[in-house]
């Protein structure tokens, strides 16, 4: 006999009150875990696609494993130096930068500019408080998350933990198939695919258009000879899955830098914001329809606000769950307003049900809308 709702809701609420908490106290202790599970997650279908070519799925993983240890290397030798000593020096020209913008105000308005002038402390605030701010986060990565110890383990552990867990993806998918309460397997398999196809979409598909992006605008900055325009176009790449900001904040970036590098050759500066307009009409045109397709359901505020509140909770392991937990409970909220649509709760007795208008006379019948996906399981 099956249990009853209320208790089977209890030993749901309890099993995700139990992930909540161990979530809470492992924290950084499953970084890696995470990392490899995410890894594996996001290389599946290339093992897929390899085993479809006739590759066993050992074989196939061997391939993706030798794949991503040659770019590994390659961004090692070739791009991270790089990035890491651009990035260090905008953080220590950051105070030139402000004293050119607090110069040229001077001498345009130098009223407003005076030395007992409010704007003028505030710009001076500004630029030390960028330079030690700045300073002390680049001192704190360098010295802690990219310390020896935890490079071993992100590089030892999470590789690991991705082949295997990449190797024997199918059977663990098929397990928990078979765990699964067979009340309600149906429904839980349709909300599974449901999550699978908007993470597919969302991540694996924006994760590819922030990539491009991220190297069109470093190239193109590069090009036309902005300092740090590597950095500038890393940053907006990385933002780019919320609509908009990315541009926002790597145009408003670029065209700073822009100012005060090439100031009065308006020609250049135009250059660098016709970057940012073309890389959005790339975006919004090309690559979002075709890699991400549709609307996936995730609102870049609900984004937003998800990130911010696991952020604070989890620190960084609560930044890497937002995004799956987001687009997941967009999916779950979908199917509850679903299933009130159809309830009695929404739709009343039947006595309180307006009668059916008849159609008038020659009038083609109305065709009856389609029973929602989770009727009859």
């Amino acid at each position: 006999m099956a249990l009853p709702i209320q208790q089977q809701a209890r030993i749901w609420a309890a099993i995700a009150a139990l992930t909540f908490v161990l979530l809470w106290l492992l924290g950084d202790v499953i970084l890696p875990f995470l990392l490899g599970g995410a890894l594996a997650y996001l290389l599946d279908p290339v093992a897929d696609r390899l085993e479809r070519l006739g590759l066993s799925r050992t074989w196939s993983v061997a391939v993706i494993a030798l794949g991503v240890v040659l770019v590994f290397v390659a961004a090692v030798l070739l791009l991270i130096p790089t990035l890491i000593r651009q990035t260090s020096q905008l953080v220590q020209t950051a105070p030139e930068l402000f004293s050119g913008l607090r110069d040229g105000l001077a001498a345009r308005f130098p009223d407003l500019m005076d030395e007992s002038s409010t704007i003028r402390g505030q710009l001076d605030a500004i630029g030390a408080g960028v330079q030690a701010r700045g300073g002390e986060i680049l001192n704190s990565v360098l010295t802690s998350a990219m310390g020896v110890i935890n490079l071993l383990v992100l590089f030892v552990v999470v590789p690991v933990v991705a082949v295997y867990l990449l190797v024997d993806w199918d059977r663990m998918v098929a397990r928990i198939d078979e765990l699964l309460p067979r009340e309600h397997a149906p429904t839980i398999r349709s909300l599974a695919r449901e999550v699978d196809r908007t993470l597919a979409s969302f991540v694996r598909g924006q994760g590819l258009v922030c990539l491009i992006l991220g190297t069109y605008y470093a190239v193109a900055l590069a090009l036309v000879g902005l300092n740090f325009g590597l950095v500038v176009g890393a940053i907006a790449g990385l933002v780019t899955f919320i609509p908009y900001v990315g541009a926002l904040v790597g145009g408003v970036l670029a065209i700073g830098l822009a100012l005060f590098q090439f100031w009065g050759d308006w020609v250049w500066i135009g250059a660098v914001a016709g970057i940012f307009v073309t890389g959005q009409m790339i975006e919004g045109n090309i690559l979002t329809p075709r890699l991400v397709g549709g609307s996936v359901g995730l609102h870049p505020v609900w984004l937003l606000f998800a990130l911010a509140v696991f952020g604070t909770l989890f620190g960084f392991v609560g930044m890497l769950v937002a995004v799956p937990f987001a687009a997941s409970l967009g999916v779950f909220a979908r199917f509850a307003i679903a299933r009130y649509q159809g309830s009695a709760l929404y739709r009343g007795s039947a006595a309180a049900m307006p009668p059916p208008v008849s159609p008038p006379a020659g009038a083609p019948a109305e065709t009856p809308p389609p029973e929602p996906a989770w009727r009859g399981n």
